[in-house]
C-alpha cells in the first residue's frame, strides 16, 4: 500500500502515519520537515520514473510506501501518477489543504468560481491567456514559470510609437504606421497575489501590481498566484464551481452590439466563424479589421483571450463599448494591419474580416503566426483567389462556403416574406497537426 500524505499547507504530518514505513518519498524540504524511523529508506523527489521504479521494488516485497506531497496531492499532484502506475486501489490519499485553497483564504476572497491553471512544466502562454480573459485565476508556478515570467507576459504590449501604451483613445498620428494600444494589456485593472512558502514560518503573502512582479526575483518559493480584477473578485453565487459555463447561445444578432451602418458580420456567418475559430479557455484569438468587434466579444464569452485590431478610431471606440456591455475583457489594438500585428503574441486562432487590396497581405502575415487556423470572411468576389492562395501557401488546407440567407421580414397584412443577406464569402485554412510541433495543452 501506498500512503500519500498532503503536507506543507501548515498541518504537521502525523507521526503514525510514518511508523513503520519501509520506503519514504518526497521532496527535500518535506523529507527534512519530519523524523523518519531509523530504518526506512529516503528517496528525495527528482526525476519521476527512477523514483517509480523504487516504489515498485517495495510494492512488490509487500512493504509499506509513503509519498509526502504539497497540499492536496489529488489537485495537479502526484496521485494521477501513482494511480496510473499503480492502480488508484494501492492508494491510501490523506490530503491536506491545497496551495489554492491556502491562497484564497489568506486573501478572503472564496475561490468556487475560480479558474485554476498549471503552469508547472507546461507551456505558459495557456495559463496567460486565462489570466487575461477570466477576473479570478490561480496560477500554479513552476521553474521558469513563477510570478516574474507570468506578469512579463501578461504586460507585453506592441511597440507604440511616441509614448506610452496607457491612456485613452487618441489614435495615431496621421500617416502613423504603428498601433497604439487602446485599453491596458492586461483588462480589468489585474492584480497578482503571490504565496509564498505557505504553511511554513517564512511564509509570505504580497499583493502587487504585474509590474511590481516582474521585476522581481521570487525565489524557489512561490506556492501560487493569484491574478483577479477585484472588482470582480466576489461574484455571485455559484452552483457548478470553477470556470462559469459557455454561453446559452452564440452567433447574437445584430442588435446586441453597437455598429455603424449595418457594418457588422452578421449572425450566419459569425455562427459558422465560431465553430470553425473554436475559441476555447485557454486560447487567444486576433480578430483583425475588428469593426464592432462582434466576433471578437463572441470569442471572449466562449472563453478565448481576445485582441481585436482595428485602424478606425470610431471602431476601436466601439470594440470596448461592446465588450464592457456584454462583461468580457478584450484587448483593442488601434491600428492597421500587417503593421498593427507585428508585436503581437501569437495566436491560436485568426478572423480576419473586411480588407480591401491589403488582404491576401493581412491573410498571409496572419497565417504565418497562427497556431491553429485562420478564417476570412469576404464580400468581393474577386479577393477570394488571393486570399486562398495566402493560406495554402502558408501551409494550411483550406476550405470555403458562399454563405446567402434570407430571413423572414414582415409585409403590410400580416404576411412574412424572405429579404436576401448580401452573400458572404468564408474561406478557412487549418494547419495540419505536424506544422504545430511543440504546441501544447
Amino acid at each position: 500500500m501506498i500512503t500519500v500524505l498532503g503536507a506543507g499547507t501548515g498541518a504537521p504530518v502525523d507521526a503514525d502515519v510514518l511508523a513503520g514505513a519501509a520506503l519514504v518519498v518526497g521532496g527535500r524540504r518535506h523529507l527534512d520537515a519530519v523524523r523518519l524511523p531509523d530504518t526506512a529508506e529516503r528517496v528525495v523527489l527528482g526525476p519521476l520514473a527512477p523514483a517509480l521504479d523504487v516504489v515498485e521494488r517495495y510494492l512488490e516485497k509487500g512493504s509499506r510506501v509513503v509519498v509526502l506531497a504539497s497540499g492536496d496531492p489529488g489537485f495537479f499532484g502526484i496521485v494521477r501518477v501513482l494511480a496510473e502506475r499503480f492502480g488508484p486501489r494501492r492508494l491510501d490519499v490523506r490530503p491536506g489543504v491545497s496551495s489554492v485553497a491556502a491562497a484564497f483564504a489568506r486573501a478572503g476572497l472564496p475561490w468556487d468560481d475560480a479558474v485554476v491553471v498549471s503552469a508547472h512544466g507546461r507551456e505558459l502562454r495557456t495559463a496567460v491567456n486565462v489570466c487575461r480573459a477570466r477576473p479570478k485565476v490561480a496560477v500554479l508556478t513552476g521553474p521558469g514559470a513563477g510570478p516574474a515570467e507570468l506578469a512579463a507576459a501578461l504586460l507585453h504590449d506592441p511597440p507604440v510609437p511616441g509614448g506610452s501604451a496607457a491612456g485613452p483613445v487618441a489614435g495615431p498620428a496621421p500617416d502613423s504606421p504603428g498601433p497604439e494600444i487602446a485599453s491596458a494589456p492586461l483588462p480589468g485593472g489585474r492584480v497578482l497575489v503571490v504565496a509564498s512558502a505557505l504553511g511554513s514560518a517564512d511564509e509570505r503573502v504580497e499583493r502587487v501590481t504585474p509590474a511590481e512582479a516582474a521585476a522581481r526575483d521570487w525565489g524557489s518559493d512561490v506556492s501560487v498566484v493569484l491574478c483577479l480584477d477585484e472588482t470582480r473578485a466576489l461574484g455571485g453565487v455559484r452552483t457548478v464551481a470553477g470556470a462559469p459555463a459557455g454561453p446559452a447561445g452564440w452567433a447574437l444578432d445584430e442588435g446586441e452590439f453597437t455598429h455603424r451602418d449595418s457594418m457588422i458580420t452578421k449572425f450566419e456567418v459569425r455562427a459558422l466563424a465560431l465553430a470553425r475559430l473554436g475559441p476555447r479557455l485557454g486560447d487567444l484569438v486576433w480578430d483583425v479589421g475588428a469593426g464592432s468587434g462582434s466576433v471578437a466579444v463572441e470569442c471572449a464569452r466562449l472563453g478565448a483571450a481576445v485582441t481585436a485590431v482595428e485602424k478606425a478610431p470610431d471602431g476601436v471606440a466601439r470594440i470596448r463599448a461592446n465588450a464592457a456591455a456584454h462583461g468580457v475583457d478584450v484587448r483593442v489594438v488601434h491600428g492597421a494591419a500587417p503593421t498593427a500585428l507585428s508585436g503581437l503574441d501569437d495566436p491560436d486562432a485568426v478572423f480576419v474580416g473586411g480588407g480591401g487590396r491589403e488582404l491576401p497581405g493581412i491573410v498571409a502575415a496572419c497565417a504565418r503566426r497562427a497556431r491553429r487556423t485562420v478564417v476570412v470572411a469576404m464580400a468581393a468576389l474577386d479577393r477570394v483567389p488571393a486570399a486562398r492562395e495566402a493560406l495554402t501557401d502558408a501551409g494550411f488546407t483550406c476550405d470555403g462556403v458562399l454563405l446567402q440567407s434570407s430571413r423572414l421580414a414582415p409585409l403590410p397584412g400580416d404576411v412574412t416574406r424572405l429579404a436576401a443577406t448580401n452573400p458572404v464569402f468564408l474561406l478557412w485554412g487549418v494547419r495540419p497537426p505536424a506544422s504545430s510541433e511543440g504546441v501544447t495543452e
